[in-house]
């Protein structure tokens, strides 16, 4: 594994873990640190050996938001041409599953990163806000479309317009958050998540993956015809027979990601 200046990395078995590591700064996100996120990211979902992920910050912080020191002065023009948002989308594409692990803060750019994960698992402590509005602009990483997929309309619009922030209770409650677990059991949680889903067929997984993203960013129409024609595709995997056959034979299964 690469060596990184802004994040921790390591290996629990087939789960790869990510740590944001700028606790002096509340793990807020610059372009270094977001770059060699999205690299190690590349680098887990390319490795055969790693079936499941999880990002995570630390018990204080997840990610208080973006680096404001690197885009206070900047133009439009500046910000257009630097396109600092575009490594954001790079999550989406991330083939293998991708659960964040919250603790702390969880604002603007951290919470857009944390969003743009397949999973959310979140300690008591976890706090959820784009407060984008304080600065005079608004969620530029997805936050607004996001948020709005996942809490409705109506409480999107007061975190994007008023500031408001969720605590962890809350958050699940809306659907931000899978679940909400005691502050130090949080990373265990999503480790434990991981592991399991890192052992169920690795290409079920992956198209399992895409289908529910498809229904969550397309119509519904759309996403019946995706999910159907994985679904039938998955009958051509080696997996599939293996996997049925295990069932009947009422053994435990021996998945190839073939």
């Amino acid at each position: 594994m690469s060596a990184y200046e802004h994040i921790l990395t390591e290996k629990n078995e087939r789960v790869g873990l990510v740590r944001l590591n700028r606790p002096k700064a509340l793990n807020a996100l610059n372009n270094a640190l977001i770059t060699e996120l999205m690299h190690a990211l590349s680098e887990y979902d390319a490795d055969p050996a790693i079936g499941a992920i999880v990002i995570t910050g630390n018990e204080r912080s997840f990610a208080a938001g973006a680096d404001i020191k690197e885009m206070a002065d900047a133009s439009a023009v500046q910000m257009l041409t630097a396109d600092h948002i575009s490594p954001f989308d790079r999550i989406r594409s991330i083939t293998k599953p991708v659960i964040a692990a919250v603790s702390g803060w969880c604002l603007g750019g951290g919470n857009e990163v944390a969003m743009s994960c397949d999973m959310i698992i979140a300690s008591e402590t976890a706090r959820f806000g784009q407060p984008e509005i304080n600065l005079g602009v608004i969620p530029g990483a997805g936050g607004t479309q996001r948020l709005t997929k996942a809490v409705g309309k109506a409480l999107a619009m007061e975190m994007v317009l008023n500031n408001r922030t969720l605590t962890a209770e809350e958050a699940q409650q809306y659907g931000l958050v899978n679940r909400v677990v005691p502050v130090e059991r949080y990373l265990e949680e999503a480790l434990a998540l991981a592991a399991e889903i890192a052992q169920r067929a690795p290409l079920a997984v992956r198209l399992g993956k895409e289908a529910v993203n498809h229904a969550f960013e397309s119509f519904l129409s759309d996403g019946l015809a995706d999910e159907r024609r994985s679904f039938y595709f998955l009958f051509s995997s080696a997996d599939q027979k293996e996997g049925m056959a295990a069932f009947m034979e009422k053994r435990k299964p021996e998945w190839k990601g073939e």
